[in-house]
């Protein structure tokens, strides 16, 4: 997922989007546990959509809070 999509969504459209990504990867992890996984860089790719996923969302939760 590009980070312009995921900018343009909430602070609860992010978080969701976070826990669904988990999801998505822990199903890959169990996939490459038993010899299911066929392209293992989905792995990588997801991993990565969570990191930009949390990252943006962080922002939007610093920018929201009043700095003391």
């Amino acid at each position: 997922m590009k980070a312009a999509e995921l900018r343009q969504k909430d602070v609860a459209g992010l978080q969701t989007e976070v826990k669904a990504l988990q999801k998505a990867h822990f199903g890959l992890r169990m996939q490459k546990a038993t010899p299911h996984l066929n392209n293992t860089s989905t792995l990588r790719s997801t991993r990565r959509d969570i990191a930009r996923a949390k990252t943006i969302l962080a922002q939007k939760q610093s920018a929201a809070t009043p700095a003391k």
